[in-house]
């Protein structure tokens, strides 16, 4: 019973001891020619990396040629790097005769930027195409634009150069600046070319992580009269102004209007004003004997004959109108 307690515990220590200490890793990295010590293994397992991710990566890179550290491969695993993505792009540049530092495709990694398609664009340029860009030229008329721009990744770019968007962005600037230039859209339609030539004269590709290699011209098409459109707004927009000055205008002449009926009422009050204190000088002065009453009974005949050729006038002109 004692042996069988002892034989069961040197079995879960054996079991405990291959599990922490990867002796059938160092085994496979030994005979791939991979130099690592059982103590950096284990002292991967206290840093809570696994070994694999480590091992293998530097395995794969010996076998290819590259010559890297452990230390520095595991640095980069903790810095949160792709460590596989990053030897398979040091490979790739390496078949390629492409000049890439460890450091540098380290820092490209922890860039965010994946290193290994940055290489495969590097090698096989890649073709961005733009939406369609609308511009107008000088006549007025809308040309519709869509362009294919050739691209190849600049690897001493890659950290801090701006990307496809910003390639996107400038491209269709140039555009509209070349078919603003033109003096009518059919020199556009003839000659597409003339915008390609325009935008790579520009150097769009500075600050970014690509080398434009060609602009092609897709696609041409003709939009809309916007010359035309501009001038009917123009003409709508005159004509509202022209219609609200004068409806300004016949507001002020109607208020001109009632003040002048305010006026001439105003002025009747005081004629009626006038009018009634007549009967009154009139007494005054038939008692003062400035006025005899024969005087007073001829003023009266005369109003009497005044209203009278008023009446008539009034009906005969009445008859007319009738007529």
């Amino acid at each position: 019973m004692f042996t069988f307690g002892i034989a069961l515990i040197i079995i879960i220590f054996v079991i405990i001891f291959f599990t922490f200490v990867p002796v059938g890793l160092w085994i496979t990295a030994f005979f791939s020619g991979v130099k690592v010590k059982i103590s950096t293994l284990i002292g991967m397992r206290l840093r809570r990396v696994v070994p694999s991710r480590i091992v293998n990566p530097m395995i794969k890179a010996t076998k290819a040629g590259l010559i890297l550290h452990i230390d520095e491969v595991e640095a980069h695993h903790l810095a949160g790097g792709n460590v596989n993505t990053l030897v398979d792009a040091l490979i790739a540049a390496q078949r390629a005769n492409i000049p890439l530092e460890f450091e540098r495709a380290a820092a490209i990694d922890l860039a965010g930027r994946n290193v290994l398609e940055a290489v495969q664009v590097s090698v096989n340029p890649k073709v961005i195409e733009t939406p369609q860009i609308a511009a107008v030229a000088k006549d007025g008329i809308e040309v519709i634009v869509k362009a294919r721009v050739t691209v190849r990744a600049n690897i001493e770019r890659l950290v801090g150069g701006a990307g496809e968007e910003t390639i996107i962005a400038r491209v269709g600037e140039g555009i509209v600046t070349t078919v603003g230039s033109s003096n009518s859209h059919k020199d556009v339609l003839e000659n597409p070319d003339s915008i390609s030539k325009t935008v790579l004269d520009k150097g769009l590709d500075s600050g970014t992580a690509f080398e434009i290699l060609s602009i092609d011209i897709a696609d041409v098409d003709v939009g809309r009269n916007i010359g035309a459109k501009l001038l009917m707004d123009q003409a709508e927009a005159d004509k509202r102004i022209a219609e609200a000055k004068a409806e300004e205008r016949r507001a002020m002449a109607v208020a001109k209007e009632q003040e002048m009926k305010a006026e001439v009422q105003s002025m009747r009050a005081k004629v009626v004003e006038s009018e009634s204190e007549v009967p009154l000088a009139l007494a005054s002065a038939l008692k003062e004997g400035k006025l005899g009453v024969m005087d007073y009974y001829n003023m009266k005949n005369i109003l009497a004959d005044t209203d009278m050729r008023s009446s008539i006038s009034k009906i005969a002109d009445d008859e007319k109108s009738t007529k």
